[in-house]
């Protein structure tokens, strides 16, 4: 028979698992304390290892970089017919001379050197593409803003005239609404543009507001006698505006290719000597059949940048959607 330790106490064996498992427990609920990350922060950290992330940013940053500085990079005036090209098609021996020495790809119809006017045209649809997108981003936040603030009559008469809006194809509606100018130009495809996407950030940034109108700190606000501007412009606006921008670099693809589309069907600016790629390619269709290279240069130049812009905007959207977060 097996003698009692010596100060051993009934339950004392009890007591002490107790206490191991209890600190056990106490070790597992522990919480290493680190700095908060912020939303744009912790999307940058994920775009930065998204390999489709930054092949569209330096799409996009190439693409803006030769349209800044389109004036210093072109290798010939675009607007001048060269001397020894023109010559070629006075004498109707080659009416669109191919790539030489100093012209790589050629010229147009008129002698003047294709590449400058690709480059330089770069601009002008860099320009035409974030004024369309400027413009219907503050229209829509206006609308967006007071349908989701006020609400009432004034939500569903702001709606009403969104879903008109929306009920037309947006290519459509620039187009109807850019043949009803007097005179075509570029601030015509601005405009239209920026009509046909309007109402897609209205009814975006609506939705983010009605999202934000019953969250605690917009509550806590008006419990605390917050003024309703202030909360609608310090809680709701900031907190609901995130997924517009982001639609925002969606839509500067889009606009890209209906701002080319408007140009080739004569609605942009007519004036040939402020070269835009849209435009190009509505000169070149007379020219297809026997020198397809006119119409796919500008092409694919359209297609690159609004491919880039795609890219770009999708990886955004998902960064920022914590639906998609791993």
């Amino acid at each position: 028979m097996s003698e009692t330790p010596k100060g051993w106490r009934p339950g004392a064996a009890k007591k002490e698992r107790i206490d191991a498992l209890a600190a056990t427990v106490s070790d597992a609920g522990a919480i290493d304390e680190k700095p908060g990350v912020s939303l744009i922060a912790s999307a940058w950290k994920r775009l930065r290892r998204d390999r489709i992330f930054l092949i569209g940013l330096t799409i996009t940053v190439i693409f803006v970089l030769v349209a800044i500085f389109a004036n210093v990079i072109a290798p010939h005036d675009p607007t001048k017919p060269i001397p020894e090209l023109i010559s070629k098609v006075r004498r109707q021996t080659n009416p669109i001379p191919g790539p030489e020495p100093g012209f790589p790809l050629g010229s147009d119809d008129r002698g003047r050197d294709l590449l400058s006017r690709l480059i330089v045209g770069s601009r002008q649809t860099l320009i035409v593409c974030v004024f369309a997108t400027i413009f219907s981003l503050a229209g829509g936040m206006i609308l967006g803003t007071l349908a989701g603030a006020v609400g009432g009559w004034v939500d569903s008469l702001v709606m009403r005239i969104v879903d008109i809006l929306l009920s037309i194809p947006s290519l459509l509606l620039a187009f109807s609404v850019a043949a009803m100018a007097a005179k075509p130009s570029q601030w015509t495809v601005i405009i239209a543009i920026s009509i046909a996407y309007l109402p897609v950030f209205a009814r975006l940034l609506r939705g983010s507001m009605l999202a934000q109108r019953h969250s605690d700190h917009v509550l806590a606000a008006r419990a605390l006698g917050v003024k309703e501007g202030a909360v609608v412009f310090r809680h709701m606006l900031p907190n609901a505006i995130g997924p517009v921008i982001v639609q925002a670099t969606l839509v500067l693809a889009t606009a890209v290719i209906d701002a080319a589309a408007l140009s080739f069907l004569g609605l942009g600016n007519p004036n040939d000597r402020q070269p835009e790629w849209g435009q190009m390619l509505g000169k070149a269709q007379e020219y297809l059949a026997d020198y397809p290279h006119m119409a796919f240069y500008p092409a694919a130049c359209i297609i690159v940048v609004a491919f880039g812009f795609t890219l770009m905007g999708e990886s955004l959207r998902e960064a920022l959607d914590p639906k998609t977060r791993r």
